[in-house]
């Protein structure tokens, strides 16, 4: 599976944007602010409607246009498709797979598998717990069409329960319909809770020897996932603390208030872990990351590296680099750094200026 090529029409501050990628290792390279995080946005939105910095659609149209068009080529298994995305500033996107308009995003699931990492994830564990969720959201949306449907209709119940809860404040006669909002709530719950769950299980049985290695056998390493509350008594729960809901005017029940704990040699790596061992924790979520969809779709995902490079050491980078060796890689970096030129064969480069390719 690899991208071909990325088309853009007045996306973020791309007026117009042609690209194609070699199949193995490519490089977009320039100084800071010129976009080329842009280009890495764009593919991940064709790949699953989202932009993983979590812009809205708004936000992401050049500034004085009305719309943005995204277009995707990519090559599955010797067979091309062609992904269209149509940002709109009033409207919901639009969106097509080979030229034949899809009605909702679940139907784009298993076309395509990205995988990005970014400076920002090497402070997944030291960050609040909702950088640890939207870890998980991320990475088991691609690889699980349950837990991507369960994950939408649950926030949009979610967001309907919690503006219910504000109208409460003002009109007590409406308290009655809680209840059919709660068992809604609790449906897509508790099939978030088991997916995630399942999750952190395969989690663990492929980290542990990465971390190990990382840490040149100095380490073991643990994922736990801590619910806010388990499925078999989520309703439960849910309508004993009503009193607590009503009070605060926001749902305190659920798995939107779930953590994933980190734990290196038996010790809490969020609390007590140096900034070394949680970036290594964090890179070690990555690369079993990597390996879990391998398993999962029998092929291998396509790879966006994102300006991290020049954040790991020598190590880290060169236990990222590995993974390399039969996964199309699209590296974004300031400078064409002599340690790439050493240790990798880079098959397409570009420089990127002020949202043009010089």
């Amino acid at each position: 599976m690899y991208v071909d090529s990325l088309a853009l029409k007045n996306f973020r501050n791309y007026e117009k944007l042609e690209m194609h990628f070699s199949d193995r290792i490519n490089i977009i390279h320039g100084d800071n602010a010129q976009g080329k995080t842009n280009i890495l946005e764009a593919i991940y939105i064709a790949a699953t409607t989202k932009s993983h910095r979590g812009s809205k659609d708004k936000d992401i149209i050049h500034f004085g246009c009305d719309d943005s068009h995204i277009r995707l080529n990519l090559s599955k298994r010797d067979v091309g498709h062609r992904i269209d995305m149509h940002l709109r500033r009033a409207k919901p996107k639009g969106a097509a797979v080979d030229g034949i308009p899809i009605r909702r995003s679940t139907e784009l699931f298993g076309l395509i598998n990205i995988i990005i990492f970014s400076p920002e994830d090497l402070s997944v564990i030291k960050n609040g717990p909702g950088e640890r969720r939207r870890f998980m959201d991320m990475e088991i949306c691609q690889i699980s069409r349950i837990y991507y449907s369960s994950l939408l209709k649950f926030n949009k119940i979610l967001d309907q329960r919690n503006n219910l809860l504000k109208q409460i404040y003002f009109k007590p006669e409406i308290k009655d319909t809680l209840d059919i909002w709660d068992e809604q709530l609790v449906d897509a719950g508790k099939s978030i809770i088991k997916e995630r769950r399942n999750f952190v299980s395969m989690m663990n049985d492929i980290i542990k020897d990465i971390h190990e290695n990382l840490s040149s056998g100095k380490e073991k390493i643990e994922i736990v996932y801590e619910p806010n509350v388990d499925e078999d008594s989520f309703l439960k729960t849910l309508k004993e603390k009503r009193k607590i809901d009503l009070k605060n005017s926001v749902t305190m029940t659920g798995p939107q208030r779930d953590d994933l704990g980190v734990f290196i040699n038996d010790k809490d790596v969020r609390v007590y872990g140096s900034q070394g061992q949680q970036r290594t924790a964090a890179l070690s979520l990555k690369l079993a990351e990597i390996e879990i969809v391998k398993k999962i779709i029998n092929d291998n995902p396509i790879l966006l590296l994102d300006d991290v490079m020049s954040e790991l050491d020598s190590q880290r980078r060169d236990a990222l680099l590995s993974t390399m060796n039969d996964i199309q890689t699209i590296i974004t970096c300031t400078g064409y750094d002599d340690f790439i030129r050493q240790r990798i064969s880079v098959d397409k480069i570009y420089k990127i200026s002020n949202g043009k390719i010089v």
